[in-house]
């Protein structure tokens, strides 16, 4: 097992180590052949693809690059001062591809996704690799609580049919509202909170007097002018962020200008991938209804940093930045100090925003419980990510304990860890949210998709 480990590690490693943006246009490549596309149209789409994540990634460094100091600003003037440091996504990922259970979920991840393309369990085709780390921490996660290595593997395992699922579920959806065409979302990070979005929305219908605020980008801009364009609102929102960090008159008008770069710039990033993506999509649809009887639609599964360029979903995860940090300092047993993690607030808002269509309004009323709940589950799990952590020498754990605020606090995560540990709510919470789920599906499918209940989506 070790030997195997080993070398399935230095070929994961490997291939890691070529990053997602060039990742992603080779795995691209490869599909539009399998497909039938001509290998110089294959080429030229890939690299459209590589070159709109490149764009995405550069403006999502602008984005963390600016909200991440003034958020952490925000945390000393209110002296905040928890036990638990949040390390952020990026070094929990690191950390996770760097433990056992991580080379195995690669191979098995693709194997699921195959089996259950082939029985029609799924339509997504999830492509991006990189974020299989997503499925592996899961597995991680329970491995190190259980200490049973194949007891990791089948969490693994069940989160990613979980995530398939969820993400089939809301593509419809995200092809109307964010304009993406022919894609799925499969992050976990995000999607778990598709149904809870849902919920929080059906909920909001039925509160007289509530139901009836409705605050997105295309009321705001109605309503104000040149001031509601998303430019302007990206711009207001920087700047009332650097104010509320405490930033003199320079870093107030630097923070604003660049939030409101990346507001205009992120769109147009999405668009450039769009372009290189149809013609694969195109043919994968070509290829199944020639080849595949009643195959229906299949969306390619791409990282939800596709979806961030939506002005709604940038907006909300601005807003609930403070509101995290003014969480965290009044919860009382939290003892997760949110730092790394709330500069990518727009991912953990994304699927929220969505299921309320971009009322950016609702989804802040949604979010704000999400948030508590991460803050909690984050605390839970602090000793298992710092043991996670100083097993592959992570330097900010030797002397510390660290967690991670949004993945370490995801809550689809810590329930299964829970049922892993044979927690008795646990175990009685999988037939009881089984069913809250499917109710949420139910209801909220013709409000959500136009449908009525002789016109279904298909299962």
């Amino acid at each position: 097992m070790a030997s195997l480990a080993d070398s399935l590690n230095t070929g994961v490693q490997f291939v890691l180590g070529l990053g997602a943006t060039v990742m992603l246009p080779l795995f691209l490549f490869v599909l539009a052949l399998f497909f039938r596309v001509k290998p110089a149209k294959a080429l030229r789409s890939a690299l459209t693809v590589g070159v709109g994540f490149v764009g995405i990634n550069a403006v999502m460094t602008i984005l963390s690059d600016n909200v991440g100091p003034a958020a952490k600003v925000m945390v000393q003037h209110i002296g905040l001062n928890l036990p638990h440091a949040d390390l952020g996504w990026p070094a929990l990922s690191a950390i996770t591809w760097g433990l056992p259970i991580a080379p195995f979920v690669i191979i098995m991840t693709i194997v699921i996704n195959v089996i259950m393309l082939a029985m029609k369990w799924t339509k997504t085709v999830d492509v991006d690799l990189w974020n299989y780390w997503h499925f592996a921490l899961a597995g991680t996660l329970v491995y190190y609580v259980t200490n049973n290595f194949w007891l990791g593997i089948l969490a693994a395992a069940v989160i990613t049919v979980i995530v398939f699922k969820m993400a089939d579920w809301a593509a419809p959806l995200g092809e109307k509202y964010f304009g993406l065409e022919g894609i799925s979302l499969p992050t976990v990070s995000s999607i778990t909170f598709w149904p809870i979005g849902l919920l929080g929305n059906w909920i909001i219908d039925h509160i007289p007097g509530l139901n009836k605020i409705h605050i997105n980008p295309e009321t705001i801009q109605k309503r104000f002018g040149i001031m509601g364009e998303p430019l302007m609102i990206g711009t207001i929102l920087g700047l009332l962020l650097g104010v509320l960090a405490g930033y003199d008159v320079k870093g107030i008008l630097n923070i604003g200008v660049n939030l409101g770069a990346v507001m205009f710039i992120l769109p147009r990033m999405v668009r450039i991938l769009m372009e290189g993506l149809m013609p694969i999509s195109d043919a994968v649809k070509s290829w199944l209804n020639k080849h595949v009887k009643n195959s229906g639609q299949l969306y390619i599964g791409l990282d939800i940093a596709v979806a961030i360029g939506n002005p709604a979903v940038i907006s909300t995860g601005l807003i609930l930045t403070p509101i995290a940090v003014g969480l965290a300092f009044i919860l009382p047993g939290n003892g997760t100090m949110p730092l790394a993690d709330l500069a990518n607030l727009a991912v953990f808002a994304s699927m929220i925003v969505l299921a309320t269509k971009g009322d950016v309004f609702r989804s802040i009323l949604i979010g704000i419980p999400c948030l508590i709940g991460d803050l909690y589950f984050s605390t839970f799990l602090a000793g298992t990510i710092t043991k996670m952590a100083r097993n592959v020498n992570y330097a900010g754990a030797k002397s510390a304990s660290v967690t991670s605020f949004l993945d370490g606090g995801n809550p689809l995560r810590y329930w299964i860890v829970e049922i892993s540990r044979l927690n008795p709510i646990a175990l009685i919470l999988i037939p009881v949210i089984g069913l809250i789920i499917w109710w949420v599906y139910k209801v909220t499918k013709k409000s959500v998709y136009g449908l009525s209940d002789k016109n279904e989506l298909n299962d």
